[in-house]
């Protein structure tokens, strides 16, 4: 996914320095790229849209699989051919070449700068070094942005909240922890006042991110933090419950996403069930078989997340899961993959992606015994996804004719021909849509950033079609 930056307002001046900037990979990279353009409007400059109209580029890029390093790499050549003065940032910069150094700087020598991810600091050196900040204490301020929150790439109406950084697990297909780093937790008072800030300016769903969010608070042993004057945990517990009561003041949503299957998150499924939170999981799964997740150093067993699943389903029926799993990972028998494809049907996974197993460099996995041709991993892929798909649209076939709040992410014409929105069991860009109908009544509108009620009529691929009302 990449993400042109929308131009900041700043008024214009002859000598207001541009930077272009494009934005690669997951969440938690648009939030570092939302913070380096806090700063640079902050400092005067002003984004540009094209890399014609810059000064100069900056490309967030992401290193974790091959697809993406592709993208990222084709982006900064076609930066450099465009503009030539490129400085690049995100977890590709952290990434070794094959001599040795930088990969970056081994395949375009001539690029400005080089920094890996969660680098602001880095980032506004480098701009300051090859395009000076400009001095106007007028323009020292963050116009378009979320007051403390700062700018949001996202549509107004929804912003991802970033809860820490890095990770403490070793899983052996993943090299995040060498680009992130170990976990690192942000004070709960600065992600909650970040929160009412982004609630405040409008938004109706925050999206809870990091790339371990059961794990909020285990590096500073879940001390005390403060917030609007009372003592808080740093706890995923605690930070749920106040971020639920804060969007219920301003009738939002919070979602979660990358939540590891610990016992502690079967405290959180109460808070779904009282619809303080999104009865939604976004859980990594990865796999079910017991030797595969031992093979994979994952932190839980295939049988105890089925047992949990049909737990956390008890006190919240309405709970919606998604997970993303491998297919074809070293040494996956067919007896260990069809116990991947009998828990996908027995766990009842909502939302299901799948990736054939990827040798991505510097990863321990590429090290096991076992390794499958490449053919047989993007057949299980494909066998896996059309078992995901079966599950998924007998799970959607429930919600026909039944009523659903939608959060409407397109209306043109006001809704007179209909739109697009999302329910609480879809997450932007990587779940499904509710595809509205014209409404009945003419008085009906529909406008972007708000909620309606809908009746849902139908089931089209992975989309609802639903009747506003």
């Amino acid at each position: 996914m990449s993400e042109m930056i929308p131009t900041a307002a700043v008024p214009t001046t002859p000598t207001t320095p541009q930077v272009g900037f494009v934005s690669l990979g997951c969440p938690k990279a648009l939030t570092d790229s939302e913070l380096i353009l806090t700063q640079l409007s902050a400092e005067g400059y002003r984004t540009s849209k094209t890399f014609e109209g810059a000064d100069l580029v900056i490309v967030n890029t992401c290193g974790f699989i091959d697809e993406a390093i592709k993208e990222s790499l084709d982006t900064i050549a076609e930066a450099l051919n465009e503009n030539g003065k490129v400085i690049v940032t995100g977890c590709l910069g952290a990434k070794t070449g094959a001599g040795g150094g930088n990969m970056v700087l081994e395949l375009h020598p001539s690029v400005l700068a080089v920094t890996g991810p969660h680098a602001t600091q880095e980032v506004m050196d480098a701009v300051h070094m090859h395009l000076p900040k400009p001095h106007d204490p007028f323009l020292d301020l963050v116009p378009g942005g979320f007051g403390e929150a700062g700018l949001k790439l996202t549509p107004r109406h929804y912003a991802y909240l970033k809860i820490s950084e890095g990770c403490n697990h070793r899983c052996t297909f993943c090299i995040i922890p060498s680009m992130r780093g170990d976990l690192v937790s942000r004070p709960i008072g600065d992600v909650l006042k970040e929160a009412k800030a982004l609630f405040q300016g409008g938004v109706k769903e925050l999206l809870v991110i990091s790339q371990d969010t059961s794990a909020y608070g285990v590096d500073v042993k879940y001390r005390t933090g403060f917030w609007d004057g009372k003592p808080v945990k740093t706890r995923m517990l605690e930070l749920v419950q106040t971020l639920g009561e804060m969007a219920r003041e301003h009738g939002a949503w919070v979602r979660l996403h990358y939540v590891y299957p610990y016992p502690s998150v079967d405290d959180i499924i109460p808070l779904m069930a009282q619809g303080l939170v999104l009865p939604y999981l976004d859980v990594p799964f990865q796999h079910s078989h017991p030797d595969v997740l031992k093979r994979m150093k994952r932190p839980a067993s295939g049988e105890k997340n089925l047992e949990r699943i049909q737990r956390w389903r008890e006190l919240c029926p309405e709970l919606v899961i998604r997970s993303t799993f491998i297919a074809g990972f070293p040494g996956e028998t067919e007896e260990e993959f069809a116990h991947l494809l009998d828990f996908l049907r027995e766990a009842q996974i909502d939302r299901a992606g799948c990736f054939a197993y990827s040798p991505v460099q510097g990863a321990k996995a590429n090290e096991l015994p076992g390794m499958l041709p490449k053919a047989l991993r993007e057949e299980r892929r494909a066998r896996f996804m059309a078992v995901a798909e079966e599950v998924s649209i007998a799970r959607l076939q429930q919600r026909v004719g039944t009523t659903m709040q939608v959060l409407i992410d397109s209306a043109p014409a006001m809704g007179r021909r209909g739109g697009v929105g999302r329910s609480f069991g879809d997450a932007p860009e990587i779940d499904g849509l509710v595809r509205l109908l014209p409404p009945e009544k003419l008085s009906k509108t529909l406008k972007v950033g708000e909620f309606t009620r809908a009746r849902i009529v139908s089931v089209e691929g992975h989309d609802l079609v639903g009747l506003p009302f």
